[in-house]
């Protein structure tokens, strides 16, 4: 068995750029950037801060609804497949690209004043993420309830 999931946080470096193919299939692909924060060691070694850059690929309804609410700046959740595939550039020298298609997204920027609901997207409509409400605990009982016992 192997297990192929990329879970990202992170904040979109561009806005996304929208194709059709000729089947009328959307795709959409945008640069999404993670960073580690700087942080000093206990020996007073200062850490950087560390960005990495993600090439986020998605199709179909997901690539519709970024064409509409996804905007430079704007904090996401991804989840996907990290995939590798290769080119041979102009001088003939062999390029690798790294990019995950996207199963899932969620927005995580406020919206905007004005603006209507913030959208979540799945690739399967059926498997959206479902927002779960703490439980909130009864109140203790104080003995002053009415009942004669």
């Amino acid at each position: 068995m192997s297990v192929n999931k990329v879970i990202l946080i992170g904040n979109v470096g561009k806005d996304p750029e929208v194709r059709y193919l000729d089947s009328g299939v959307a795709v959409a692909t945008f640069p999404l950037a993670t960073s580690d924060r700087a942080y000093t060691l206990a020996n007073g070694t200062q850490v950087p801060e560390r960005t990495e850059w993600h090439n986020i690929v998605l199709w179909r309804g997901l690539a519709e609804t970024a064409e509409k609410y996804v905007h430079k700046g704007d904090r996401l959740y991804i989840e996907g497949k990290i995939r590798t595939r290769s080119y041979d550039d102009q001088a003939g020298v062999k390029r690798y690209v790294t990019e995950i298609f996207a199963d899932s997204m969620e927005m995580l920027s406020p919206k905007p004043a004005g603006a209507g609901v913030t959208p979540q997207a799945t690739a399967q409509p059926n498997m959206q993420r479902q927002n779960v409400q703490p439980q909130v605990a009864p109140a203790q009982d104080n003995g002053t309830d009415g009942l004669p016992f």
